[in-house]
């Protein structure tokens, strides 16, 4: 096997991804094919930090609406991001990974709470260490939460694994005519307002220049594709 291209990476999962074709819930077996494929990171000596989503569960914005005041409904997404670490850990520790959860909001019968250095210190042990909770705050997504993590630990890039394989041009389920991006830089992500991931997140990646890598978790072998530098969906990064 070739040396990983990356030491240090953010794997970022949507809730709808661990759902699988079902959409909502958990489908255990999609969660362990994804958890084969970061156990192999993680022998090749790639350290790993995951966010998860939460949108199999519940959606702050999406399913509070105008229904919940939207503090209240982001917290209950932040809840949700949980469930699915936990889920993530379960399956990571049948598979023989050392994992450690961690949450922006203390749940400590549950997690540890988010400590950066602590977060470091096991990763460097050959840890995973899944972040819950997002940032811990109402208005902000997980991939907000992806890149935030990302850049305080000092990632090397950000693997964005969802359910379409790149970037996009246009919608390609409205838009026959869509083309795929190779490459593409932030600032042309936010100038031609492209669904990547929202604005705040891509900004944020921009300031501190961490590349973003989004690829389709429908094969999850695309994880360590990606990690082992084979050029898998799109990158975003400030040269194209």
């Amino acid at each position: 096997m070739s040396e990983p291209q990356f030491k240090r990476i953010l794997l970022k999962v949507s809730g709808e991804a661990l759902a699988g074709e079902a959409s909502r819930g958990l489908d255990f077996d999609v969660i362990g094919s994804v958890c084969d494929v970061i156990k192999k990171c993680v022998a090749a000596g790639v350290q790993v930090g995951i966010v998860v989503g939460g949108g199999n569960f519940w959606r702050g914005l999406k399913d509070g609406g105008d229904r919940m005041e939207r503090t209240r409904a982001d917290h209950m997404g932040m809840l949700a991001t949980t469930i699915n670490a936990l889920a993530v850990a379960d399956m990571l520790e049948q598979k023989g990974v050392d994992v450690r959860v961690q949450t922006a909001i203390e749940m400590r019968a549950i997690a540890e709470p988010y400590i950066r250095s602590k977060a470091i210190r096991h990763m460097e042990k050959g840890r995973v260490v899944i972040f819950g909770c997002g940032t811990g705050n109402p208005f902000f997504s997980t991939d907000t939460a992806a890149v935030l993590r990302a850049a305080e630990i000092d990632a090397d890039a950000i693997l964005l694994a969802k359910n379409i394989d790149g970037v996009y041009s246009a919608d390609p389920r409205k838009d026959p005519n869509a083309v795929k991006y190779d490459s593409i830089t932030y600032d042309d992500v936010l100038a031609q307002h492209l669904q990547v991931m929202d604005t705040t997140a891509t900004s944020l990646s921009m300031d501190n220049k961490i590349p973003v890598i989004l690829f389709a978790l429908k094969d999850p072998e695309n994880i360590l594709r990606v990690v082992m530098g084979e050029k898998i969906g799109t990158i975003v990064k400030e040269e194209p």
